[in-house]
């Protein structure tokens, strides 16, 4: 490429990078780089390069093409700024700003101070000799995810909901300012794939969508510079090189191609803009398939992560739908499928599962939005505990047979009885090793509960990681005081019907997991689930071993529940709506421990809602000794206020299977057939109380 001068042709490409290295260590004053001419002068290649990635073909570039021709690289830029601010594209972008004011908030005002709340952590940023912010400042818990989340520019995100409040012109000035501090501290570009805090895929796309919402909404306000339009454009190629050379797989490279589809999208005028937007295309259908299940189930198994993928594939769905660029029929109807599972697995309170390395994200109000927009008022209705649209034809409960997620409901109201079985692979990333895990909530209040995944590094993540992601932060069974081990991380085909049941008056589910950590010999692990609709679940634990073992079973609450043990049963029944008890059956003899708050010998009894936040709350214990091959019952009895006098006893048992009487004097009586392992033979009869 033949580099055009400045000044003259006669100046060479020696002189050109004299100059260009001497603006660049030898300047203080970046922040005082404003003007078309300013920014030309101290960075004369980054702008000449920029103009030779432009398609100066293009109508409306005529002017630039004719002062880049003459060498005229300030006219140049100039007309090329022109052509931005006079046009109408994209039309989303170029948004109706507030009119100006004095007015302030606390949350801007913070953010202007360079003190900035990332994964709810708070921290001021220092500034370097020259006023730059320090990128790789880590935060308050040394967490370098909180240098990603700045470096990703979330301030200018949370920035410009503040400033549509405001109008405050201090906010907008600030938005250019941190824009430009970054552009210009962040060269040279490294051009390989990068860890570091400035140059990593997720960071190079979050940055590219949210600089196009800055370049086109203050395009006309006078507030965003012409020194640091053109370095957004002068940057603009670099991002995109990354994205489309350096790009992750499966999550990461749904949001690393919707950021290259934005520039490709919102500026067209690039000369690879075309060949970046078909590589976008082709990379996200082959992703859609290989990374989401037929039953819509995004790959990790992993609530927060499916919304992650969910939003990045409806943002390129929405890209290509405005620039009126068709995708395959398959893309469309799996994006669908992704909404529906998000939709049904939804609990009654509008919060989605915590699993894996999930928050309690609440889902509710954006269920609502897309049902209006994909006319499924099914979802609608359960989105808003049946007070609008139209009841499922299926359900209450279902099955994702690929995912391997049963979620069991009595109904959809905003007390009904949900939860959470997890019968399905590994997954494919962020996983816990929680198979056969269950979660629970009735009346409105979560009761049995995940852990959570409390932080990926810094010093939550130093004490509470391996909780996390163990078998002890999870409502499974240890064996002689070992966890289990990694599962398979995605299959090739759905669970068997065998595997389950839903019929109007229960469900049915069960599997087996087989690896555990540090374990020698044959040990088998089968659950099974048989949830009578409206009433209580029955949990059997089968455990097969060829030697005598430690077992302990957990069940862990949330911290809103006071638990209480009553010899074996344990039980939950302060709050004024919402309780359960946990009440085994059978002869076997525990030993019951409530464990909050542990710390020593090993963690125990900790909740984590949201990331890098954590509080105690009440692990239930159960341990014993086992010689050989038995079986554990449970009955889980969740009520409002007040606790049912509710009696069990097992009928029968076998190899296949057992039987068992559950009754409520006050309601009648239930017969239940649990099959370890046979949806087929599994069964109910009930005989209600005269009256």
């Amino acid at each position: 490429m033949k580099i055009r001068c400045l000044f003259s042709k006669k100046t060479c490409l020696i002189g050109i990078a004299a100059l260009f290295l001497s603006n660049v260590h030898g300047q203080a004053q970046w922040q005082e780089i404003n003007s078309v001419e300013q920014v030309c002068s101290a960075y004369p290649e980054r702008m000449v390069t920029m103009l030779h990635a432009l398609n100066l073909e293009m109508d409306g570039l005529e002017n630039v093409k004719l002062a880049y021709e003459s060498d005229n690289i300030p006219l140049a830029c100039s007309a090329l700024l022109d052509y931005y601010t006079n046009g109408s594209t994209p039309e989303h972008l170029r948004i109706k700003l507030p009119q100006a004011s004095n007015k302030t908030t606390s949350y801007a005002d913070s953010i202007i101070r360079d003190i900035y709340t990332f994964q709810r952590t708070t921290g001021k940023v220092p500034r370097l000799a020259d006023g730059e912010l320090k990128w790789t400042h880590n935060g308050p818990e040394n967490d370098i995810e909180w240098a990603w989340a700045l470096n990703r520019h979330y301030p200018i995100a949370y920035l410009l909901s503040e400033y549509s409040k405001t109008g405050n012109p201090e906010y907008a000035r600030y938005m250019d300012s941190f824009i430009k501090d970054w552009i210009i501290h962040s060269w040279p570009y490294p051009a390989k794939k990068s860890s570091t805090a400035m140059w990593r895929g997720l960071e190079v796309s979050f940055r590219a969508k949210i600089w196009a919402k800055v370049f086109y909404g203050f395009m006309n306000t006078g507030y965003l510079s012409p020194a640091t339009q053109l370095l957004i454009l002068s940057t603009l190629p670099e991002h995109a090189h990354y994205a489309r050379n350096f790009h992750g797989t499966t999550n990461w490279l749904t949001m690393e191609m919707t950021g290259l589809a934005t520039i490709a999208t919102a500026w067209p005028e690039f000369k690879q803009s075309r060949e970046w937007l078909k590589y976008t295309i082709s990379m996200m259908t082959e992703s859609l398939k290989e990374q989401v299940y037929p039953d819509g189930a995004q790959s990790e198994l992993t609530s927060h992560y499916h919304r992650v993928a969910l939003n990045n594939f409806y943002l390129f769905y929405t890209i290509c739908k405005r620039a009126n660029i068709p995708l395959p029929d398959y893309f469309t109807e799996q994006i669908e499928n992704m909404w529906n599972y998000l939709a049904l697995i939804m609990r009654p309170d509008g919060n989605a599962l915590l699993n894996n390395d999930s928050d309690l994200d609440y889902n509710k109000d954006r269920i609502i939005q897309v049902a209006k927009e994909y006319g499924r008022k099914d979802w609608h209705y359960v989105a808003t505990n049946g007070k609008a649209g139209t009841k499922p034809s299926d359900g209450p409960s279902n099955i994702f047979p690929w995912a391997g997620h049963f979620i069991s409901r009595s109904g959809y109201d905003a007390d009904a009885h949900w939860s959470f079985f997890d019968i399905g692979p590994w997954g494919s990333g962020h996983q816990h090793n929680d198979n056969l895990h269950i979660s629970i909530s009735a009346y409105g209040r979560d009761l049995l509960v995940d852990a959570g995944r409390f932080a990926y590094r810094g010093e939550v993540a130093k004490k509470f990681r391996g909780y996390a992601r163990g078998s002890q932060g999870h409502n499974v069974i240890l064996i002689d005081g070992n966890g289990q081990s990694a599962g398979p991380k995605v299959v090739d085909e759905s669970l068997s019907a065998k595997q389950f049941k839903i019929t109007p008056d229960f469900d049915y589910a069960w599997n087996s997991f087989e690896k555990f950590n540090d374990t020698e010999g044959i040990i088998k692990h089968t659950r099974t689930m048989f949830y009578v609709r409206k009433n209580f679940w029955v949990i059997v634990d089968n455990v097969e071993t060829d030697r005598p073992r430690k077992v302990e079973t957990l069940w862990h609450w949330h911290p809103s529940c006071e638990v209480r043990k009553k010899k074996a049963v344990v039980i939950s029944d302060n709050n004024e709506k919402g309780n359960l008890q946990i009440i085994p059956i059978g002869k076997t003899k525990w030993k019951v421990d409530l464990v909050k708050g542990q710390e020593t010998p090993k963690i125990q009894g900790w909740y984590s809602e949201r990331y890098n936040r954590y509080e105690p709350s009440v692990a239930t214990i159960y341990r014993t000794e086992i010689k050989s091959n038995q079986t554990f019952v449970w009955l889980l009895v969740p009520f409002a206020s007040s606790a049912p006098e509710i009696k069990a006893r097992l009928i029968s048992e076998n190899e296949e299977g057992l039987a068992l009487s559950v009754k409520d004097p006050t309601i009648g009586e239930w017969a239940i057939t649990i099959p370890y392992s046979s949806s087929e033979n599994a069964k109910l009869n009930f005989k209600g109380v005269l009256k």
